[in-house]
């Protein structure tokens, strides 16, 4: 019995640095030349000039494509093998070869955003751009939202030892950290940063907290060199929006998340009629763990379940394809379509970087899923998750590669769909045990504790942060503030009193991605959405999923509440839908506090 399998990455390039690879690259290098001299000798888009722009826009597409493929390679023998220095070095060439990608695409917006519109209509018409309508029209409409050609063009290569520095900056202080560890038993051990969130999810509440105090210790520590970060990468962005004519920060992220503000409003809208619903999940979750509220680090503690399962890398793979199978077949194809072809990344070992994630190729059509398999129903829920992202990009294929350049809260609605059917697989499967079905639930009251009050909490945050940034550097103590102020508006009167983590704005990621802005309402956006969409396959059936993979087909191609209204004939920006999805995990609940009663004794 293997505890994973280890992916085959020489159908994208035959061996790292061989003769393949160093011509891929030397193909990209002159390809960016040749399209940026091209582009920027080439006049606006006019009435007579419209072949030679279809051409350069074509070549931009090519090279999007390519750097996929090459990004995909990269990021993925880095992950798998962290402490290549030829891989990391490899890196720091992807990030250059993304800046190209953004210079390419500020050439399209200038020469689209003041063409006459007439002049535009008829070249979104031409036979080869007719696919890119939508990409096309969105970057002529945030080319209005430009510098200068000269000043973009410098921001973007500023942003490789400038922005994305401080990204690098934070990545490699948190790389190192470490903190002492201080046991039940009086043991002290020296552990990674990387390991404190998994130490909260302990089921011993002493270790939990001890994670927790010790951990801040250790960000604390660094705590000056963190704000630095956050601050550099914050004003960076407003510096520029403000330079490009955003009205609004927010703007930028609603933009980059491809929604409304109504549909924003309408989800916030949502979570606060819904609000006694959520609160009464949280004092389900802390009486189950033997709590009257909650402190941070019990969000994501488990219950401790007699006989609690775990599994094989064979048994989980097939609890999933069963899973799969009842309710979906054609996604439990696709997951044995990616394990035989050798897709999937999940043995457990050393020099493994920690977490998952999915990459796809635009020029080839393949994916690869990384993870580790440790023999836990979560990494058979993350192998579910990261299957649905691929099954998104199978769905997709066909389109042209821009079009498949969907944005991250779409991104996320696949991946949790999938998880999903997993949960339901499992709690119909009468062969289940109710151990097993208790843990499933429990992830279920997680995610509602995760995705309507913990990311909610980060968005609260990260936009009170953004405002006092306008204004000058926000130091240590006032991050501190405006976290604990954040967790206390959201958790109320369910937060233990002092339980809030005023360190949280150091130790999430999330705050310092680099390429994302407001890394965070995108991952409610696609948990309830995927909630919503479960709700419609339960009540239609089979007929619901070939509306679904149209869906998926086209989120790279329109506005989300667009996509959706098209495909799914739903409401996005309507707080009705909203609320829908998150009603409809009240019999999650019901049969949650029911198992509990059950499984554990004096609860």
């Amino acid at each position: 019995m293997s505890k994973g399998v280890k992916w085959d990455m020489t159908s994208l390039f035959k061996k790292f640095n061989g003769p393949d690879m160093i011509k891929f690259k030397k193909d990209m290098k002159n390809g960016f030349a040749t399209f940026q001299k091209e582009a920027s000798n080439t006049a606006p888009l006019n009435a007579k000039n419209q072949a030679k722009w279809e051409k350069l826009f074509l070549q931009a597409q090519n090279l999007f494509a390519g750097m996929s493929h090459y990004r995909l390679y990269i990021e993925g023998l880095s992950s798998a093998d962290a402490t290549n220095g030829e891989y990391t070095k490899e890196e720091a060439i992807l990030n250059l070869y993304q800046a190209e990608v953004a210079k390419n695409e500020m050439y399209l917006k200038m020469a689209l955003k003041d063409a006459k519109p007439e002049d535009f209509k008829t070249f979104v018409a031409r036979p080869k751009l007719v696919a890119n309508k939508f990409f096309l029209t969105e970057l002529r409409e945030t080319g209005k939202k430009t510098m200068p050609s000269e000043l973009e063009a410098l921001a973007s290569d500023l942003s490789v030892d400038g922005f994305h520095a401080w990204g690098r900056l934070y990545n490699s202080i948190s790389g190192k950290l470490n903190f002492d560890m201080h046991y039940p038993d009086g043991r002290v051990v020296v552990t990674p940063i990387a390991q404190c969130r998994s130490l909260m999810g302990n089921a011993d509440r002493n270790i939990r907290k001890a994670a927790f105090e010790y951990g801040n210790k250790a960000w604390d520590s660094v705590a000056d060199s963190c704000a630095a970060c956050l601050n550099g990468i914050a004003g960076n962005r407003l510096i520029l929006g403000k330079k490009r004519g955003y009205r609004h920060f927010l703007d930028v992220a609603l933009e980059q998340a491809r929604i409304s503000q109504k549909t924003l409003n309408a989800i916030f809208e949502a979570l606060e009629e819904c609000k006694p619903f959520i609160q009464k999940a949280v004092k389900a979750k802390a009486k189950a763990i033997g709590l009257k509220k909650l402190a941070f680090y019990d969000w994501e503690a488990p219950i401790d379940l007699p006989n609690a399962d775990n599994f094989t890398w064979e048994e989980g793979v097939k609890v999933l394809e069963n899973a799969f199978g009842i309710a979906y077949p054609k996604l439990r194809d696709f997951l044995k379509f990616e394990l035989e072809n050798k897709w999937v990344d999940s043995e457990p070992r050393p020099a493994k970087r920690p977490g998952a994630f999915c990459e796809t190729s635009f020029m080839n059509g393949e994916s690869r899923v990384f993870m580790s398999f440790t023999g836990s129903l979560n990494d058979i829920s993350t192998l579910a998750h990261e299957t649905g992202h691929a099954f998104h990009s199978e769905m997709m294929k066909g389109m042209a590669p821009y079009s498949q350049k969907y944005p991250m809260t779409l991104a996320e609605t696949a991946s949790t769909f999938a998880e999903k059917i997993l949960a339901d697989g499992i709690l119909k499967d009468k062969k289940s045990s109710d151990s097993l079905k208790l843990s499933v639930l429990t992830n279920s009251i997680n995610d509602i504790i995760s995705y309507l009050l913990d990311i909610p909490t980060r968005f609260k945050f990260e936009k009170a942060f953004h405002e006092e940034r306008q204004n000058g550097e926000v130091s240590v103590t006032r991050l501190k503030e405006l976290m604990s102020q954040a967790m206390s508006d959201v958790f109320g009167d369910m937060m233990e009193k002092n339980g809030e983590n005023p360190y949280y704005w150091a130790s999430k990621l999330h705050f310092y991605a680099t390429d994302v802005t407001f890394y965070n309402f995108p991952y409610t956006f696609g948990f309830l959405l995927s909630c919503g969409l479960m709700t419609m396959f339960k009540e239609e059936g089979a007929s619901f999923l070939p509306k679904y993979e149209a869906f998926l087909k086209y989120t790279g191609d329109e506005m989300a509440h667009k996509v959706a209204k098209k495909t799914l004939g739903v409401n996005l920006e309507s707080k009705e839908f909203w609320v829908k999805s998150i009603m409809g995990l009240e019999n999650e609940l019901k049969e949650f506090e029911k198992l509990v009663k059950k499984v554990i004794k004096n609860k």
